[in-house]
């Protein structure tokens, strides 16, 4: 704790040792707290002086889907924090060949400090979780993605300071970065408005969740299916894919389905004239978003990529430490 309190990191006590598996499962004031020591972790990073919290410590990282951002971000924040990112895919080990996620769980609690997990199912994930006497990170499932969440709204704070009563616009699929970002922003006070095309709506069951949560902290959650409504007044405007890994096979469908949907100088004409464009990368110019938007003076996407390595290690300092 010494090293602590000589960089002034205040690591978020009631997290120690528990799982990220979804905001959901957060206070407001935690999602608060992690996202104040993701700026603070930030500072001193790039002051050359991250502190190693995680000596000796090893996160083992389970990747069923492809990765960038999230292999990187986790291996990186490991080796800053003094610890070691072990990669692993899913392929190469037993669970590809049929062994329980129960026994994977607890075998690999006899080695590792911690794991972070890249899966197909959110399902798979919370049975990892139970059977784990370690912290498991979500690190992507269909149903939710925690970590890009938090890298979003440090970026937003970042660049606008208080998050409450701000509003961000989320235009195209109603999938698990949808829903992690509505959940986040409920938690820090900011307005929601997601537009999905008829059919793409995001999970009922996760928006009365988030719903309450909003309610308490004084912010709304509007879901339509029309984008102009979304976007108008927005601070922020948010695009993910169109089509995720493993929905391929749907492309021209989806194509045709969301075609006005595509986030583009006519529909962030809407939006504040200082909006921030977001999008979790990596991106389909000209088809979610136009090249114009992504590419102009309102996009932050690349300081939002990188705060994923910083909201990812206050999670990790707050879990593992």
């Amino acid at each position: 704790m010494k090293l602590l309190e000589e960089v002034q990191l205040k690591p978020v006590e009631s997290l120690q040792g528990k799982d990220l598996l979804t905001l959901l499962d957060y206070t407001s004031e935690e999602v608060k707290q992690l996202l104040e020591l993701a700026t603070q972790l930030k500072t001193i990073t790039k002051a050359g002086k991250c502190p190693r919290l995680l000596e000796g410590k090893t996160l083992g990282m389970i990747f069923e889907k492809s990765s960038t951002r999230t292999r990187v971000s986790f291996e990186v924040g490991m080796q800053q924090l003094g610890g070691y990112g072990m990669y692993m895919n899913a392929r190469d080990m037993q669970i590809g060949r049929g062994e329980p996620i129960s026994d994977t769980g607890m075998v690999l609690s006899g080695y590792l400090d911690g794991i972070m997990i890249r899966a197909n199912s959110h399902t798979m994930v919370e049975e990892l979780a139970h059977n784990a006497s370690i912290p498991v990170i979500n690190g992507l499932t269909d149903l939710d993605h925690p970590c890009q969440a938090l890298a979003d709204l440090e970026t937003i704070a970042e660049n606008r300071g208080e998050l409450k009563e701000l509003k961000i616009a989320y235009v195209g699929d109603g999938n698990n970065v949808a829903h992690a970002l509505i959940v986040a922003a409920a938690h820090v006070g900011m307005h929601v408005a997601v537009a999905t095309p008829p059919g793409y709506e995001c999970d009922a069951h996760l928006i009365e969740k988030a719903q309450v949560i909003a309610s308490r902290n004084g912010s709304t959650i509007i879901v339509t299916n029309d984008p102009v409504a979304a976007v108008t007044n927005a601070d922020a405007v948010y695009a993910d894919v169109w089509t995720s890994m493993g929905q391929e096979e749907e492309t021209q469908k989806r194509l045709k389905d969301f075609a006005k949907y595509q986030i583009n100088d006519e529909l962030v004409a809407h939006a504040k004239p200082d909006y921030m464009f977001l999008h979790c990368l990596p991106a389909h110019r000209e088809e979610e978003v136009a090249t114009s938007v992504i590419d102009g003076p309102n996009s932050y996407i690349f300081e939002q990529a990188e705060n994923r390595l910083h909201a990812q290690k206050a999670v990790l300092v707050s879990l593992l430490a």
